[in-house]
């Protein structure tokens, strides 16, 4: 008869717990988690601010890294946003402020657009679901009434724009959009 032979047992370790943070070292991640949320939330300013009792804490590494972020913010925060230059610049810069839902910023750069280019149908459409979107219904049908005289195709976009679909059905919107539904009651 053979002789089991026993396998060795290797020794299980268990992982070792990283050591109880101080209170400096935890101020100083906490800091750096809110600093990394401010930077990816575009709030250079607060994120510089968090950075900097970041830079103050025992790790180096840590530390390191927070200086250079430090500088990206600073970076960020002095160096000037683009600015607009021509009409079409300005109708981006709106399409973009509506997306957003910024609708005061978006209703100054499609005004600059439309001093350039005062016959863009397509910045008078824009205009108009600005005016809707921020309930000035009135501002909305005189702006969409002019991109329809302009360009007749506007009236058939707006009816199948979903952006247009909560004020379509407002007066006097309504009306511009399905005169055929006006003259039948």
């Amino acid at each position: 008869m053979k002789k089991k032979t026993a396998k060795p047992k290797i020794a299980s370790r268990k992982p070792e717990r990283p050591p109880p943070l101080t209170t400096a070292a935890q101020l100083q991640r906490d800091a750096f988690e809110e600093a990394m949320r401010l930077f990816h939330a575009r709030e250079f300013q607060a994120a510089r601010n968090a950075f900097n009792i970041a830079n103050g804490g025992p790790n180096r590494e840590m530390t390191q890294r927070a200086q250079m972020l430090i500088k990206m913010c600073e970076s960020r925060l002095n160096s000037r946003g683009v600015e607009p230059r021509t009409a079409e610049e300005h109708y981006n810069f709106g399409i973009a402020s509506i997306n957003t839902r910024d609708l005061r910023t978006a209703q100054q750069h499609l005004e600059a657009a439309l001093e350039m280019e005062p016959q863009a149908d397509h910045v008078y459409y824009a205009m108009a679901l600005c005016r809707g979107l921020s309930g000035d219904l009135q501002g909305a049908y005189e702006n969409l009434k002019r991109a329809i005289d302009l360009q007749p195709r506007n009236r058939i976009t707006a009816r199948q724009d979903a952006d247009f679909a909560t004020i379509s059905r407002q007066p006097p919107i309504n009306r511009l959009l399905f005169p055929e539904k006006a003259r039948s009651v």
